[in-house]
């Protein structure tokens, strides 16, 4: 029963250092969305301040501007899809986890189910020897009852030919 209880405890023991392996990858997966989402608002404030550059004559904007516009706006772009794919990354952990937890309760459900067919066949079997030993002990009974009887029984015959003898030895004899 030790052997049982120790591995039980190892057993749990490991699922927790599990989950909170999970738990760290986790948290550092939602730091770096959560640091590529600082970096596009840097960048997005960098495309708005190059918008209302106008390095031109007469406050135009130049080819220039509008490139390094562009520039940045694709950047932002880039960052976007980099932030798309670690938020994949992101629900793929959560959905793992969600897998981890159905699993550790069918698989918590299947044992409690086991150990009630195995209770319920040792209440069977015990039930059943016990039934074996009360007809046991009664068939010790009744064994010991017509042991008695025949023994009486002889002992009667035994005592009733004695008698019968005596009885006719006494009328030869008379």
């Amino acid at each position: 029963m030790k052997k049982y209880f120790y591995l039980l405890t190892i057993l749990l023991l490991n699922l927790n250092a599990f989950a909170q392996q999970d738990t760290t990858a986790y948290a550092a997966q939602r730091a770096k969305v959560n640091s590529l989402l600082a970096e596009r608002s840097a960048k997005f404030g960098q495309y708005d301040e190059s918008l209302n550059q106008r390095t031109g004559i007469f406050g135009w904007q130049t080819k220039r501007d509008i490139k390094n516009s562009n520039e940045i706006l694709r950047q932002v772009v880039l960052t976007d899809n980099n932030i798309f794919k670690e938020l994949k990354v992101l629900m793929d952990y959560k959905d793992l986890q969600n897998q981890q937890k159905v699993a550790l309760a069918d698989n918590s459900q299947e044992r409690i189910a086991r150990y009630m067919q195995t209770i319920k066949k040792l209440q069977d079997q015990n039930a059943q020897l016990k039934e074996d030993l009360d007809k046991k002990n009664k068939g010790g009974l009744s064994t010991y009852i017509i042991v008695f009887l025949i023994l009486v029984m002889a002992g009667g015959f035994y005592f009733f030919n004695k008698k019968l003898q005596q009885y006719e030895s006494a009328k030869i004899n008379a």
